[in-house]
């Protein structure tokens, strides 16, 4: 991505637009936006369902805090200024936990925090309007929405979506 000139760290860039301290790497895989997030000064934690990807993040990155939790569970105990769905993790929730999964995200965020989410836009997976319902019904408001971590427009038939829900507050 580097040498085609685009920024192999677009999802963190993005966060970091919103000056947060705290950010919850949701669904962080093997931790590639959570280390980028702490590199740029973020107190990050990273959790996924996968407890493989988990340990793949901790070999990385083994001063950062990695939790294995399924999202539709999630209790942390603290609450973030952002909290990041990075990289298909929406329609990768089982269509069951989804509404759940949200919620739980919903609730890590503090009072103004907001939640990020990006995700392919394919059949048969959740549609932005699907996720504005579960973000409305977790009590977050839609702040903003693009077509890329870049903020290109979302235009009438996008491939992907980038969507900002924000907490009251």
């Amino acid at each position: 991505m580097a040498a085609a000139g685009r920024d192999p760290h677009g999802e963190a860039a993005f966060v970091m637009a919103f000056s947060p301290v705290s950010a919850l790497d949701a669904g962080c895989g093997t931790g590639r936006v959570a280390i980028e997030l702490a590199r740029r000064g973020v107190d990050v934690v990273g959790v996924d369902a996968d407890p493989e990807m988990v340990d793949a993040a901790r070999r990385k990155a083994p001063e950062l805090p990695w939790r294995v939790a399924d999202l539709a569970e999630l209790d942390l105990g603290r609450r973030f200024d952002v909290v990041v769905l990075a990289g298909n993790v929406v329609p990768y929730v089982t269509a069951a936990s989804r509404t759940a999964a949200i919620a739980r995200c919903a609730r890590h965020l503090t009072p103004g925090g907001r939640l990020v989410a990006g995700f392919a836009l394919r059949p048969g997976w959740p549609t932005p309007a699907e996720y504005d319902r579960w973000c409305a019904d977790a009590g977050l408001l839609p702040t903003e929405r693009y077509a890329t971590w870049d903020r290109e427009a979302l235009g009438d038939d996008p491939r992907y979506a980038v969507l900002v829900h924000a907490a009251p507050g």
